[in-house]
């Protein structure tokens, strides 16, 4: 029998910990794919939303990449200061509200981008293919719904 302080019989029991260890062998297989191109995860999830939300005709904000990404702020500030470094993103004033920063790719970045996101596709089809088309739309909605009440 577990100790008392866990409430489950075993580790697998628990959501948390499968949701931990689903995610950290999906990023190590993220990671493997992104080191060629000396981007982290995060830094290609920024550049994925800026591409997605340009193709969209959507000028993307500093705050629109935080509240799509729901990566902190601070990560967001470092890993764009280190595309723009890279000549992959450029930011400039919001032409309509100053407080605003928007974001753009650059030539580079949005080759690099568009380069990428298929390959990070790849992964995902393969790693969650092995569940089926029909559960992997489940998972959807399911994980959907757990972030969504939990904002």
């Amino acid at each position: 029998m577990p100790d008392k302080a866990f409430g489950f019989e075993k580790p697998e029991d628990s959501p948390g910990f499968l949701l931990w260890q689903t995610t950290i062998t999906w990023q190590r297989l993220i990671k493997k794919a992104l080191d060629p191109y000396k981007i982290s995860h995060a830094q290609f999830v920024i550049l994925a939303i800026v591409l997605w939300f340009e193709g969209i005709k959507q000028e993307p904000t500093q705050i629109l990449i935080v509240r799509q990404s729901k990566l902190d702020k601070m990560t967001v500030s470092k890993s764009l200061k280190k595309l723009v470094s890279l000549g992959l993103i450029k930011r400039e004033e919001h032409e309509k509200d100053m407080r605003a920063k928007s974001v753009h790719l650059t030539a580079k970045g949005k080759s690099l981008a568009s380069k990428l996101v298929p390959i990070v596709e790849k992964i995902d089809e393969k790693f969650f293919g092995v569940v089926g088309k029909k559960d992997q739309k489940q998972l959807i909605n399911l994980l959907n719904d757990i972030t969504s009440k939990n904002e």
